[in-house]
């Protein structure tokens, strides 16, 4: 339900209208981030646990370019899958109906897109769910 909504939100702000990729990628998204508690532990920022949990797995400066003002670094579906636990990528794998490796791979593609369009001013903004976070930002 709410994962639905969340998916259907990702996938709009991925541009998934047509090709239904950016849906895809937007559902797995949205799991993920379900998957994984909706962020941070203290509630304060949707994308914080995520985005933490990428840093300490060796990709905090790819994490960085997508939150700031410069161009987005690329990562692989292998690093999203290492940088992940398993059982929060299998979760959201089994939700949007495709293998583990596909999600991360569609994960790799989003992600980057995903978070500079939700971090505008180079920064993590502060909302108490990711669909606020993408209310507020106005996608």
């Amino acid at each position: 339900m709410a994962g639905n909504d969340l998916g259907s939100l990702l996938g709009g702000l991925l541009g998934g209208g047509n090709s239904g990729s950016g849906g895809g990628a937007g559902n797995i998204l949205g799991s993920l981030i379900g998957a994984l508690g909706g962020g941070a532990k203290d509630g304060s920022n949707p994308l914080g646990g995520l985005m933490e949990m990428l840093q300490k797995s060796g990709l905090a400066e790819q994490a960085q370019s997508w939150i700031g003002t410069g161009d987005n670094q690329a990562v692989s579906g292998e690093q999203v899958a290492e940088a992940l636990p398993d059982d929060a990528l299998a979760h959201a794998a089994e939700q949007a109906g495709v293998t583990p490796e596909e999600a991360a791979d569609q994960l790799a593609q989003a992600l980057p897109q995903a978070v500079d369009k939700l971090t505008p001013e180079g920064q993590l903004p502060q909302a108490s769910s990711l669909e606020d976070l993408i209310k507020q930002q106005g996608l």
